[in-house]
Formats: C-alpha cells, structure tokens, sequence
C-alpha cells in the first residue's frame, strides 16, 4: 500500500505537539527522528543498549513524519498542520523552521523498518522494557519486563520524559498503591506501575488510537484485572458522576502525568484534588525552559518539590501534596 508522508522539519521542544497534531489530522501512523551523535557518552550503568544510527539533524531539532492514506486531502492537511504549529509560538514554544514536505512512500518503508532499533532496555533498577519481537531473559530475580508494542509513536521508554517517568515511579510506588496515569499512550508507565507493586491503575488519554494501544498491551502484560483505560481529556472522567465505574478509589496516593509543560499547568489543581494527604504527583515531558514555571505552579497549588530529575533537556518534577 501506497502512503502520503508528510514530513515537518521542527524542534525536540515541539515534538510532541507537533506528533499530536498529525494524529488529529488523521495520521496513520507518526516517526519521530532526532539529533543522534554515536560519539556523545551516554548513560550505560543499567545496561542500556543504544544501536541507533547517527543522522544529519542538527541538535535540538527533530524530524516528525505523519503518514496518511491514499485519497487524503493533502493540501488540507498541511494547511492543518502548519497553521496549528505557527500557533505554538504563541505559547513561547519555539517550532523551528517548521518546513513541511510531502512524499510517496510504500507502507514497509515506515511501518516495521523502525523495529530494528527498538531493542530490550533496561530503564530502572528494577525495570527493563522489551519489545514483543524480541527475545530477552531477566538478568535476575527483582528485574521486571514491561512487554512492548507501541505502535507508532504512543510510548517506547526510549524517550527521556518516559525513562525519567520510570525510574521516579520506582522510588515512589509502594505496594497495593493506587495510580492514574494520564496521558497514557501505550500504556507503559500504567504496566510498569503494575510491576513496581501497583493494585490499581486508572490510565487515561483523549487519543482513542492509544486508548486502543494501552488496552492492547495491558493484555500483553496480562494486567486487565488491575490497569482500567479509559478515553479522557485530562482527568475530566473523574468528574463525570456515574456515567463511568472507576476502579481505583478516589483519592489516590500517586498520579503520574508524562505529557507537555503547558499541558501539565493547565490542571494542576485537578492533581491535587485526586490526591490524598502526603500523595504524589509525577510530573515529565517538561522541556528544560519550563521548568521554573512549573515548579512554581506546583508549589502555589500546595507541592512541595521532593525530586527534580533530569536527563538531556527533559526535567520531571516529584511533588507531593502537603
């Protein structure tokens, strides 16, 4: 099968904006290629495998590429896409160049070439993601595997926001904890709060494409008994009454939000609602020039900041409700 690729040239700040906008303009299927430098040393105390070859994006930007079926209106499309990225900077989020361009492509050009680079990763002491395509036996006794198939572009803990999100949850959840999840993409942070002891997990997300993704691989990892998903913008189901029947009671000791900054200030106060006395919010996926207006927002709307964790140009926030 034949599909239109539609390529937009932006910046790693953007790129998670940018990937939902193609989603939401009926997007296939979403790649995301950023700055990769072999030389540049990196973290290998857990074992991490990193097998991606270099590329000639300069760093800080990133190639983000949405595939649509043939017959799309592409013209409407890009007229979509670009308007709603110019948008951005009005948000103080620089898209860069933001050039798009348009491409035939045959579907296994796209499709399953990423896989090759998607190997077993170990993200946390405890934690190493595989993918289902890929044979990996555990090291030892306390290590636990979070089973894999993204799909495209929903999740793969390859990404900084995801591993900090991660290795935070390990030194937060205790046993028979109960977490939302929002934002849930493939579901990966709701599996690997499961394996870290979790009883219940309430994972949300407004894109029914992940909700699909999410509940596919809580089959997977065979914890449809503890992890329920629910289509939800935000935390917005929370205060819909009886209309849904949520597993986790309400409060909760841990929420968990790997999602953008500016999406992250919008219900803060809904965190903390659903949050008992001394619980925790997880805050990722904050760029580096957002940190500060995050924190303080966290600390005006009763958090006191525990942790800040980075890796690269990514910051997540441990806070806890006072």
């Amino acid at each position: 099968m034949i599909w239109k690729e539609l390529t937009i040239h932006t910046t790693e700040e953007a790129v998670e904006m940018v990937s939902n906008f193609l989603h939401e303009a009926g997007a296939g299927g979403v790649t995301i290629e950023e700055h990769v430098d072999n030389s540049k040393p990196r973290d290998t105390s857990l074992g991490q495998w990193f097998e991606i070859p270099p590329n000639d994006i300069p760093e800080g930007e990133a190639k983000i590429s949405g595939y649509f079926a043939q017959g799309s209106d592409m013209d409407e499309v890009i007229e979509q896409v670009k308007e709603r990225t110019e948008e951005l900077r009005a948000f103080n989020i620089d898209p860069g160049k933001a050039e798009i361009t348009v491409r035939d492509v045959h579907e296994d050009d796209w499709a399953n070439n990423w896989k090759q680079y998607f190997k077993p990763l170990r993200v946390s002491e405890k934690l190493t993601i595989k993918p289902t395509w890929e044979d990996y036996e555990p090291q030892s006794a306390d290590e636990k595997i979070i089973e894999l198939d993204p799909g495209m572009a929903f999740g793969t803990g390859t990404h900084p926001t995801t591993s900090l999100c991660l290795r935070t949850l390990e030194g937060v959840i205790q046993e028979g904890d109960e977490v939302i999840d929002v934002g849930t993409g493939s579901g990966i942070l709701a599996i690997g709060a499961c394996q870290l002891g979790a009883s219940r997990v309430l994972a949300l997300d407004l894109d029914p494409i992940a909700v699909t993704s999410a509940m596919e691989n809580t089959k997977l990892n065979q914890f449809e008994d503890r992890i329920q998903v629910v289509e939800s913008d935000l935390l917005s189901v929370l205060k819909q009454g009886e209309q849904f029947k949520l597993d986790v009671k309400l409060p909760v000791r841990v929420v968990v939000a790997n999602i953008l900054a500016e999406i992250i200030l919008l219900f803060i106060e809904d965190v903390y609602e659903a949050l008992q006395p001394g619980g925790y919010y997880i805050a990722s996926g904050i760029y580096k020039n957002k940190e500060q207006i995050v924190q303080e927002a966290l600390v005006t709307a009763g958090f006191d900041i525990e942790k800040t964790a980075r890796e690269e140009d990514w910051v997540a926030f441990v806070a806890r409700k006072r």
